[in-house]
């Protein structure tokens, strides 16, 4: 059957931060999570038809997380089970400027433990896909790196687009020159980039986020570059125009966690509605407005992937801000 997003990556528990007991204890809500699974659900809210590649443990929380990218309609079809590793997990503390700090429970973690053998059964998710999306932490290890390997050839071989975003998470990699390989190899594979403002930084070591952005795009050949900035906005890099857009800062905000899938969900259904070809400045500015609003909202929930904004909100939003 075709779809129209196909994603391979990690699906985990985001444990995040809920107040402490009446004890004085840390309170943690299990909420579904990874990046790819939250770029599915949001395009799934934006009516794309979505397929995921992966593997959870076979307990409680894998159980769940099947259950729950079912729910939001993501075909379940390429997630196995793995009977030896656990679920991964990953504890999310709230900093008092706002930023998070993760804590990871993989070591190993079932996502990890994804094979080129389990992507080859599940081959022809990929070759009926108009888009195949990935990350990095998919090549933090072995045998996932290869498999994830084995997959992007398969998306090229039947000519997917190949969307990235890098999601760099310090503490999942031995060595930072391990992400950086592993940046470039989606760099040099990609046709859509979502690639935040402190990627940048650590790829080209350029504070200028906009230089740092066009040096990418340049340097790799990538048709567009969506580069995020946090609460400051986005940016968007297609030919030889850079189209700006300020963020919608929002008072309801809590937590930052999904922020940027959210984002890279919206800029994906905007390409596969409009291909790469004949992009306009408005087209894109329209775009970057749409996707920051989307992100701004999902700051104001906790957790992503059960969550995600509708189209109707996101526009409602922004009749708000006219």
């Amino acid at each position: 059957m075709k779809k129209d997003v196909v994603a391979l990556g990690e699906l985990l528990i985001d444990f995040t931060g809920s107040g402490d007991s009446n004890r004085g204890n840390p309170l943690f809500e299990a909420n579904p999570g990874g990046a790819p699974c939250n770029v599915l659900s949001m395009l799934q809210s934006l009516g794309n038809s979505t397929a995921f590649i992966g593997k959870v443990g076979n307990d409680f929380f894998g159980r769940m997380l099947k259950e729950r990218i079912e729910k939001q309609g993501i075909d379940s079809t390429g997630l196995v089970f793995d009977e030896e590793v656990n679920t991964t997990l990953a504890f999310v503390n709230k900093l008092p400027n706002g930023d998070r700090d993760f804590s990871f429970y993989r070591k190993p973690g079932a996502d990890m433990m994804l094979t080129a053998e389990d992507v080859e059964k599940n081959a022809d998710l990929i070759r009926n896909a108009d888009v195949f999306h990935l990350g990095t932490l998919s090549m933090t290890d072995e045998p996932a790196k290869e498999a994830t390997v084995r997959a992007v050839t398969i998306a090229k071989e039947s000519g997917a687009a190949i969307s990235f975003d890098p999601n760099y998470r310090e503490p999942l990699w031995k060595n930072v020159d391990d992400a950086i390989d592993a940046m470039k190899y989606g760099f040099e594979n990609c046709d859509i980039l979502k690639i935040s403002d402190n990627e940048i930084e650590l790829f080209t070591g350029l504070k200028d986020i906009e230089a740092g952005a066009r040096k990418i795009k340049r340097d790799f050949g990538i048709p567009i570059v969506f580069a995020t900035l946090g609460p400051e906005g986005s940016i968007a890099l297609y030919k030889d125009m850079v189209i700006k857009k300020d963020g919608y800062r929002n008072p309801a905000t809590i937590e930052t966690t999904g922020a940027g899938d959210t984002f890279c969900a919206c800029a994906i259904d905007y390409i596969h509605i409009n291909g790469l070809d004949n992009l306009t400045k408005d087209g894109l500015f329209e775009c970057l407005s749409f996707a920051n609003a989307a992100a701004s909202i999902i700051t104001t929930r906790k957790g992503a992937l059960s969550v995600m904004p509708t189209q109707e909100e996101i526009t409602a939003f922004l009749t708000n801000k006219e």
